[in-house]
């Protein structure tokens, strides 16, 4: 018997699932940052066994939105809740059960789909205090099983995995096999020079910043790929950091992306980046749309 089906990974931001999500692949394929809110957009990956094809939907954090921006990711991050055949929450084994984690399970509502609790970030606790918290969470939403986890080292993945593709019903490959994600290698390109800026900058920079990459040509007769992209923010002043002194941070964050690209792809990369700005783009629809951050 073959299974096959969607696996959405939720939990608010900054959790681990991005960390899961590329851990389960194998590669990195979702961008990892120590800022809440790094992904944006729902990001498919497939993992595939001989008697299964198990397909992964990492997604924004879930959390209450107070701006068009957020509120575009919470409803990428929700919308999977109803494509899924299994659900994945992620919470942090370090962190009291918070308002944003009560918001998802409160959106959880009533599904008719199997439902898994990790309990991501078990290094960072003693062991006795995970038995009250997987009690506290037993109580709030009845889990098919509850996994303490981390993710960053895979303590504890093997079980969970094993039981979230027993969890999958019955059904073809879905995917060539081959295959490892669905998003294009102009999206990965995009989020790589994002992940830059998440990491290497400062205060709201990395909040409204967005990436469009306007150019992706290979040239396979010398395994190279030239792109080029474009950084938008709201302000000139924005617009100054990000550059740099003598362009100092803008050829830091080209360079670190630059490697990223070529690690993944397998080829040279000549990356050229541009800053522009976009008065409040964050709070346009039109723009989210534009950034496809929106539908």
């Amino acid at each position: 018997m073959f299974k096959s089906g969607f696996i959405s990974i939720l939990g608010r931001p900054n959790v681990g699932k991005s960390t899961f999500f590329n851990a389960v692949l194998g590669d990195k394929i979702s961008i990892v940052a120590n800022k809440p809110q790094t992904t944006r957009n729902r990001i498919t990956g497939i993992r595939n066994f001989p008697d299964a094809q198990m397909i992964f939907l990492d997604t924004p954090g879930m959390h209450k939105p107070k701006s068009p921006l957020n509120r575009a990711m919470v409803q990428a991050a929700h919308e999977t809740i109803g494509d899924a055949d299994v659900l994945m929450m992620m919470v942090e084994a370090n962190t009291m059960i918070g308002p944003h984690d009560l918001f998802l399970i409160e959106s959880l509502g009533k599904v008719n789909v199997p439902v898994f609790l990790a309990i991501n970030k078990i290094d960072c606790i003693e062991k006795p205090a995970l038995l009250p918290l997987i009690d506290q969470f037993r109580k709030l939403y009845d889990y098919r099983e509850i996994f303490p986890v981390c993710a960053l080292k895979g303590d504890g993945l093997d079980a969970l995995i094993a039981s979230l593709k027993d969890a999958l019903p019955e059904g073809p490959q879905l995917f060539p096999e081959d295959m490892m994600t669905d998003a294009t290698e102009r999206f990965i390109a995009g989020e790589f020079i994002r992940e830059q800026i998440m990491h290497l900058t400062q205060q709201e920079i990395p909040y409204v910043s967005a990436v469009t990459v306007d150019l992706f040509k290979e040239d396979e007769a010398k395994n190279l790929i030239r792109i080029s992209a474009t950084i938008h923010v709201e302000k000139d002043s924005q617009k100054a950091i990000m550059i740099g002194k003598q362009g100092a941070m803008l050829k830091k964050i080209g360079t670190q992306a630059r490697l990223s690209m070529e690690k993944l792809f397998g080829a040279k990369v000549f990356l050229e980046l541009f800053v522009r700005v976009k008065k409040d783009w964050t709070s346009s629809e039109g723009m989210l749309r534009e950034f496809g951050l929106l539908k």
